[in-house]
């Protein structure tokens, strides 16, 4: 294959990392299975222009996006529509959709896996067009985000401690709001104080990541309004990866959510693959597209 590699320099680990040391490591890792390859190391704020410029070459046979979660959801929205083959290095913090396509969150070991290993067909969501790879969330988790970027970090250290200060300052003021919504036909109004949507289930004994993205399927979860206890012992459930069995989470399964929010009066927010956007209307249509995303995981990851 030629292989166009593209990393974000201010990605969480690449900031600490030699760049130019990691960039051979990658060529050697490539070139040894027998591929080309170029690298191109930019900055946060070049990275769709780079894609972007990457998906409509037409000699590339794939695109390999290092950087964190927000990183490889942008690659992933750009390969999906232009239908380029993505493979994945994970630089961030929690790096969710590596750990779903289970490849070593050790960037230096990643690329020989991605260099022996093979594409398959991978399913990606949507949220009124915008791609997600992960999970599209509202109320806690969109609350939690908005705490964290309040408070500076510059270091994936500094983003851990941002987010426990978030967490506690969510557990003692958790959202409660109505929504409507009809997945796959079935229609229902609730109170919630959280909503996630995500791409293919979320795995039983994991954190908040799906355990295969080729099922063809959405998991949609809720929350019921709950008290600073209830969040507390929410938290506690994740942590421990119980997030599926949790007592306070119902669960379905869908092809189709829409979402329809009959009391909002003021701005809202979701997150979208770690992303706090707001939300400028009272309705959002979320779908599972399967197969359509081409992923060049590991030689040993099951296809569809």
């Amino acid at each position: 294959m030629k292989v166009k590699a593209i990393f974000n320099r201010d990605g969480g680990t690449f900031r600490t990392t030699d760049m130019e040391a990691y960039g051979r490591k990658v060529e050697e890792a490539f070139r040894a299975a027998g591929h080309e390859i170029e690298i191109a190391l930019v900055g946060a704020d070049a990275m769709q222009h780079a894609l972007e410029t990457a998906c409509r070459r037409g000699d590339l046979d794939a695109i390999v996006a290092g950087g964190g979660d927000g990183t490889i959801s942008a690659a992933a929205g750009v390969a999906w529509k232009k239908g380029m083959p993505l493979g994945v290095i994970p630089a961030g913090t929690m790096n969710l959709f590596a750990r779903s396509l289970k490849l070593p969150l050790d960037i230096w070991k990643v690329p020989e896996v991605l260099a022996n290993g093979r594409i398959i067909d991978g399913d990606i969501g949507s949220a009124d067009g915008r791609a997600f790879v992960h999970q599209f969330s509202m109320g806690l988790h969109a609350r939690l985000v908005r705490y964290r970027q309040s408070y500076s970090f510059a270091s994936r250290l500094g983003k851990i401690g941002a987010s426990t200060r978030a967490a506690i300052g969510v557990i003692f003021n958790p959202p409660d709001f109505e929504i409507e919504f009809d997945a796959d036909g079935h229609r229902e109004l609730r109170h919630v104080s959280a909503i996630s949507v995500s791409n293919n289930h979320f795995g039983h004994s994991t954190l908040m990541y799906a355990d295969d993205v080729t099922s063809g399927h959405l998991g949609f979860y809720t929350a019921p309004p709950l008290s600073p206890a209830g969040v507390a012992k929410l938290a506690l459930d994740i942590l421990r990866g119980r997030f599926r069995a949790s007592p306070l989470i119902t669960e379905m399964s869908a092809l189709a959510v829409d979402l329809h929010f009959p009391k909002v009066d003021r701005k809202i927010n979701c997150v979208i693959d770690g992303e706090l956007l707001p939300i400028g209307k009272r309705d959002v249509a979320l779908r599972v597209h399967p197969g359509e995303l081409k992923l060049l995981v590991g030689a040993d990851v099951p296809a569809a």
